[in-house]
């Protein structure tokens, strides 16, 4: 019977930046990930880490910021899950890229899309590392009242999502 160890990774999210993190499975998923990133917004920053499950088993990386790639790729190692990856972005929002990532074929599960504090769940047995979950942000504190929910519209036509 083979044991189960588990793992809290803390996921680091520099300020100005959001990371998305998801499961993939074929090693051209960098490549697609990248496309649709780079034609989902013209102003974006970038950088893909993903971690190939099979024969090299390399992180495979790319993206348009240097640090961004750099981070992406030592954030997919630390994590260490087959087919796992995380594209960190800037000057773009998730909502902005999310659908265009959700079509890319290889990709079979987007597990969270934040700015806030993040932490994956990974379990490693004997054959290797798998994300079990998530962490995104804080636990609720309470239910929203009427001003917290004139605040939420309020902001959300502030910033343009909503007229």
């Amino acid at each position: 019977m083979s044991e189960v160890k588990l793992h809290v990774v803390d996921i680091p999210v520099p300020e100005g930046t959001n990371v998305i993190i998801g499961h993939s499975h074929f090693i051209k998923t960098v490549e697609d990930l990248y496309e649709a990133l780079v034609t989902s917004s013209t102003s974006i920053k970038f950088g893909i880490g993903f971690c190939e499950a099979s024969q090299k088993r390399l992180v495979r990386h790319d993206g348009n910021d240097e640090e961004l790639e750099k981070l992406a790729a030592e954030v997919a190692l630390k994590v260490g899950a087959g087919h796992f990856f995380v594209i960190y972005i800037k000057d773009a929002w998730p909502i902005n890229v999310l659908n265009a990532l959700k079509q890319v074929q290889e990709v079979v599960t987007i597990y969270a899309a934040t700015a806030n504090p993040l932490q994956v769940i990974v379990a490693e047995t004997s054959q290797g590392r798998g994300v079990l979950g998530v962490v995104d942000g804080y636990t609720p504190v309470g239910i929203e009242g009427p001003e917290d929910v004139k605040e939420r519209k309020e902001f959300l036509r502030k910033i343009g999502y909503k007229r």
